[in-house]
C-alpha cells in the first residue's frame, strides 16, 4: 500500500558562500506519513526540520531524493501548483483586510464564484468560532484569535496536506498550552493530513500522533509520543523528550519514576529496587509537583519530580541540605546506546 506522503532518501546541501563552507542540512531522510495523521518534526534550531518542511512546500529543492504525495512527485512542481498550504509562525495576515477577507483571499485568487467563496469563508469562521469577529482587522484581535484566522485561511482551500511552521510559537506559554488541544480538535474535525515543525517537545507530545526527532539533518527516532518517552533509542532522544537522569552505564530514569524521602519506606514495593542516598542541593516548587536535585556521592546530580498531593507539607518535608533516599524499580529505567 502506497503511503499518503512518502519522503524518500531526501538530501539538501547548501553550497559554500562568502566566508562559509558548504554543509548538509538534511541528510538522507526517509519518512512514511499516513493520511489524516498529525506528524511532528521535532528538534533544536539548525537540525534540518524547517529545511525539510520548506522542501515539502516547494520553497527549497532537494539536492537528491523524492517527495511523493498520493503517488505524485512534488519535487518538479512549483509551490503554487502543490495541493498543500503552509501556515507560518508569523501568521502573515494582511493588516489592511478584515478577518473575512483574509480568509477569502486565496479563494478569490483561484477565481471561485462569489457564492462559493462566501460559503467556504462562513464554514471556516464557524469552524474556528470567529463569526462575530469577521469584520475586525488583525490588529484588533488577540494572538490566539490571529492564529485561528491564519488556520482558517490555510484550510479554506481544502488542501490535501497542511504544513505548520512553529504554529504556536508567537503565543505566550499559557495561551499556547490552551491552544494546542483546540488546534488538534480543529485539524481532526477537518481530517486534513498535517506535518508540523516545532522545537517544543511538550507541543509535539500534545499535538502529534507521531513524532520524528531530528538532529544534524538526520532522523534519530520515529514513534508515538508515549513510545519515544518510555523507550528512547538514544541518549539524545531521551534527553530531548522530557527530563532524564543518565547514570553510569548509560542507564536513564525519568524524574517522575523516582521517589524521594528522608528515610526509605518500611514497606518497600515488591520486586528489585534501585536505591541511592544523597544530599538535597536544590528544590523547585511548581505547584502540582516539586523537583528535587539530589547530589550523589559520585558527584552526579539526580533529578526527582514528585507530585504534591497534600495542601501543606508536613514537618518531615525535605529541605535543602538534608540527606535523603531516592529509589525506583528496575522496570522504570532504560538502557541507552551512547
Amino acid at each position: 500500500m502506497t503511503a499518503f506522503l512518502s519522503i524518500q532518501e531526501v538530501v539538501k546541501d547548501f553550497g559554500a558562500s562568502a566566508g562559509g563552507a558548504a554543509f548538509r542540512a538534511v541528510d538522507h531522510v526517509s519518512l512514511e506519513i499516513a493520511q489524516g495523521e498529525i506528524f511532528a518534526l521535532l528538534g533544536s534550531s539548525g537540525c534540518g526540520k524547517s529545511t525539510l518542511l520548506r522542501m515539502l512546500a516547494g520553497f527549497e529543492t532537494p539536492t537528491s531524493g523524492r517527495i511523493l504525495l498520493k503517488g505524485q512527485d512534488l519535487v518538479k512542481l512549483p509551490p503554487h501548483e502543490r495541493p498543500l498550504n503552509m501556515m507560518f509562525q508569523s501568521y502573515a495576515l494582511f493588516p489592511h483586510l478584515t478577518v473575512w477577507d483574509n480568509i477569502a483571499f486565496g479563494l478569490k485568487r483561484e477565481g471561485l464564484p462569489k457564492a462559493r467563496i462566501a460559503e467556504r469563508v462562513e464554514a471556516m469562521l464557524k469552524l474556528v468560532q470567529l463569526g462575530k469577529l469577521a469584520q475586525r482587522k488583525p490588529h484588533q484581535l488577540s494572538g490566539g484569535q490571529q492564529q485561528r484566522v491564519a488556520l482558517a485561511r490555510s484550510l479554506a482551500r481544502q488542501p490535501t496536506l497542511l504544513l505548520l511552521d512553529e504554529p504556536l510559537g508567537a503565543l505566550d506559554k499559557k495561551l499556547r498550552e490552551e491552544t494546542q488541544i483546540e488546534l488538534v480538535h480543529i485539524l481532526k474535525s477537518v481530517g486534513v493530513t498535517c506535518v508540523m515543525v516545532t522545537h517544543d517537545q511538550e507541543e509535539a507530545m500534545t499535538m502529534a500522533s507521531r513524532i520524528a526527532v531530528m538532529s544534524e539533518g538526520r532522523i534519530l527516532q520515529v514513534g508515538e509520543p508515549r513510545d519515544l518517552y518510555e523507550n528512547p533509542a538514544t541518549r539524545f532522544v531521551a534527553d530531548f523528550i522530557g527530563n532524564i537522569n543518565v547514570l553510569d552505564g548509560n542507564v536513564a530514569v525519568r524524574p517522575e519514576k523516582i521517589r524521594v524521602s528522608r528515610h526509605l519506606p518500611a514497606e518497600q514495593p515488591a520486586g528489585p529496587l534501585n536505591r541511592v542516598q544523597g544530599c538535597v542541593r536544590d528544590i523547585a516548587y511548581f505547584g502540582s509537583y516539586t523537583v528535587y536535585h539530589l547530589q550523589l556521592p559520585s558527584g552526579q546530580t539526580l533529578k526527582v519530580s514528585q507530585s504534591n498531593t497534600e495542601r501543606h507539607p508536613d514537618e518531615a518535608a525535605l529541605r535543602e541540605g538534608d540527606q535523603a533516599w531516592a529509589w525506583w524499580s528496575s522496570s522504570a529505567q532504560v538502557v541507552l546506546a551512547p
